[in-house]
This record gives structure tokens, sequence and C-alpha cells, in this order.
């Protein structure tokens, strides 16, 4: 199976009624995407773009930079390392570029984060529940924060994309908070 494999539209997508680990990984990822959406309900495009805390960090952008990693360790399932680059070769305007995944820039929406990060949520449903094996295995990318030859499982990366979901969720919750006094779950 490759990426190109995994590209229908919402209105085309089925996912197989799976149980087990795979559901428990289903519902994980369902419950985590609901908690950072809902923070942005309700919201204007200028409202998502605004940062209410002492970090860059803003409700679109989190979004934004939540779709970009699923997508990303989607595709280094699928394809391994090669899908992701060398991070430790970036350069200053790399770094500048990818930062940029954690703002709403000029022309992007609210609604437009919120649609590719849908599509990217049902990719890999999709893959968490055709995947033949949730052991395949790849080398980790080149990158500082990663040890040198480490490797993932695909069981693994989910547990990345689950926890790197549900900590960008509370960045989101507190986001929200300063912004209105909206809460998640309060």
């Amino acid at each position: 199976m490759t990426s190109n494999e995994l590209t229908t539209t919402p209105e085309q997508a089925e996912t197989p009624a799976v149980t087990g680990e795979r559901a428990e990984w289903l519902d994980a990822l369902a419950k985590h995407r609901h908690f950072l959406r809902f923070t942005a309900r309700d919201l204007t495009d200028e409202q998502a773009g605004l940062r209410t805390t002492a970090s860059e960090l803003c409700i679109g952008g989190l979004i934004k930079h939540v779709t970009e990693v699923e997508k990303a360790w989607v595709d280094f399932i699928l394809d391994g390392p090669s899908t992701m680059g060398d991070f430790t070769s970036m350069t200053e305007e790399d770094w500048a570029d990818r930062s940029d995944g954690f703002r709403m820039l000029p022309g992007e929406t609210l609604a437009g984060v919120l649609a590719d990060y849908e599509k990217v949520a049902i990719r890999t449903d999709q893959l968490v529940s055709t995947l033949p094996d949730l052991d395949v295995t790849w080398p980790l990318p080149k990158a500082p924060w990663f040890e040198a030859d480490a490797q993932w499982s695909a069981r693994r990366v989910l547990m990345h994309i689950v926890t790197e979901t549900a900590q960008h969720s509370g960045h989101a919750d507190i986001i929200r908070e300063s912004l209105d006094g909206a809460q998640s779950m309060a």
C-alpha cells in the first residue's frame, strides 16, 4: 500500500468495521480530534488566528500543525523516512517555513483548516483499518530530537499521533479560554 492509494474524499470514505486494538486506536484518535476541533467552535477566522497567551500559538495554527503532523506520519508508515526529509540539514528558511504551520496565514480560513484536518483524519482512519500489519517498522528520519538509528513501528507512530493531538488539544483549550473564557471540558 502506498500513500497514493489512500486518497479518497470524505464522500467516498467508508471505513470498514474494526474491533480490538484497531478500534481502540480509532476511538483514541476520534476523542482527541474532537477536543481539538471543539476548541474552534463558533470562532471567526480572525479569532482562530489570534495569539492569546505568551505563546506564538493560535487555535487555527494548532489545527494546521496537527494536520501536517498526522499526514506526515501516515506517509512515513506507508513509505518510510524519505517522506519526512532530513531535519538535521534544514536551513533557517526551512525552519521559518515550518513555523508557518503553526499560524493562520493570510487567505487561510478556519473552515479550510478544519476541512483539511477532516481529509487527513479520514485517510489515517482508513490506514488504521486496513494496514496489513501494525508492526511494520521504519528507521526514523534524521532529526535532533530522535535517537540515532531508532526505528518506529506503525503502532508506535499511531501512539505519537494520538499524543501529539492530545497535547495540542490542551494547548488549544488554554488559548480558547484566554480568548473568551470558553472551555472544552467545563
